[in-house]
Parts: structure tokens; sequence; C-alpha cells
């Protein structure tokens, strides 16, 4: 197998799906030195990755409760220094649970460089969660920048989130820095959306006939709504 298709395929596995150059490259991200072992891996990562945050089965707090007295703050930096999904969001929600706040930056970083998916929405919760002026600007930091990029799809809506309950909680009205933006980059996102519906269905009235390709074009369109509402539900069940 050629190196380049090899490579790239090892990244989308572990979640670098999108590959992006942003204004916070030149931060450092914490990164081991070393792979994890499979003994490793299979102990502190496998049992919890597929159910952490889950809601119709929470049998996985149980879990996290049993092994609680064996994490460290050396087993959640391997984690988070793993560059893996699977192993960040366990190590991010292991590091919140034991109250690691000397973490936060490290977590912080993961969570404004995007460079891995599928666990920017629990950053969001944990820097919620800790609800100081250090986790409350890297939110507003992140939504500065990723409200201004329509073609990312990341975790705006999980930020926006957080920052409601915060205000929710707090008394403030943070939100309102940013209505504006969640506003307009919807708006872009719904153009662009009907913009590469129209030239699908161009390519499926050549295969399969007008009448086909206005049937879906229709379907697609209508499914199609504006977000204005930020809704904070799931994440205070988190």
């Amino acid at each position: 197998m050629d190196n380049d298709l090899e490579n790239q395929m090892d990244l989308h596995s572990k979640g670098a799906i999108v590959i992006h150059k942003s204004s916070f490259d030149d931060l450092t991200t914490y990164k081991n030195s070393i792979e994890l072992g499979q003994e490793f891996i299979d102990k502190w990562v496998s049992p919890f990755y597929m159910r952490i945050g889950h809601y119709y089965d929470n049998g996985w707090i149980e879990a996290v409760e049993l092994i609680s007295s064996e994490i460290t703050e050396e087993i959640t930096l391997k984690l988070l220094g793993d560059f893996n999904w699977r192993t960040r969001l366990v190590g991010g929600y292991f590091s919140a649970v034991k109250n690691y706040q000397n973490q936060i930056d490290v977590i912080g970083t993961h969570f404004l460089k995007s460079e891995v998916c599928c666990v920017g929405h629990l950053y969001a919760l944990i820097l919620a969660f800790y609800n100081n002026s250090k986790t409350i600007n890297i939110l507003e930091t992140y939504l500065d920048y990723y409200l201004e990029k329509p073609e990312l799809y990341f975790d705006q809506e999980s930020a926006l989130e957080a920052i409601v309950f915060l205000d929710e909680i707090n008394d403030t009205n943070l939100f309102q820095k940013f209505e504006k933006k969640w506003i307009k980059i919807n708006l872009i996102r719904n153009e662009l959306q009907k913009e590469q519906a129209i030239k699908l269905s161009a390519l499926i009235e050549k295969e399969q006939g007008k009448q086909v390709s206005e049937q879906y074009l229709n379907q697609l369109l209508s499914k199609k709504k504006i977000k204005y509402k930020i809704d904070t539900e799931l994440l205070k069940l988190k």
C-alpha cells in the first residue's frame, strides 16, 4: 500500500478527518513520547470510549467509579497525550472526574486546535464544568474563531451550549456576543448545502432522470432548517 494513503487512513482512524490550518497552530500540543501499549489501552480505553456520556445506558458511570481510585495524573496525561479521539475522550473525562485542574491547558489546547473529531463536545462540557475565567475564555476564543468558519463543521454548537449553560448558572449574557454569528454561520451553511444539493441533483438527473432528481432535491431541501436556538437540556443531564 502507498505510504501516503496508509498514513491518511491511519489519521482518519484516529479521528483526524479534516486537516486544517488555524490561528492556533502555534499552540503546543501535549504529546506522549512513546506509543501506548495494548495492555494499557485494554484497561483504560476500550471499556469506556464508546460508553462515556450515553444516556440510554449509564452503566459506565459505575464502571468509572469502580476504577476511579486507580486513576492518576500520569494516566490521564498519557490518555490526553495520545493522538487518537478515543484516548483523548477517556482522558478528558477521567481528568475532570479527578478534578485535575492543572490539565485545563492541555484540554483547552486540544479543544482549540481541533485535531481529531468526536471529542470536542466533551472538552466543551469539561470547560463548562470548571466554570472559571480561564475555561470561559477558552470557550469564547474557540467561538470567536470557529463561528467564522462555516466550512468547518466542528463543535461550535457544543461550545455555544456550554456558554448558554454558564449564562444560566452565572447570571451572565455571554451568548449575546455570539448570537448573530451563530445565525449567520447557519445561513451560510444552508446556502452551501443548497448549492451542493443542486449540483448533486444535476448528476442524478443525468443518470436516473429528471423526476428522480426533482424528488431528491425537494426532499433534501424541505429538511433544511436554520438553527437559531441553543438547547442545553442534554448538557445538563451530563
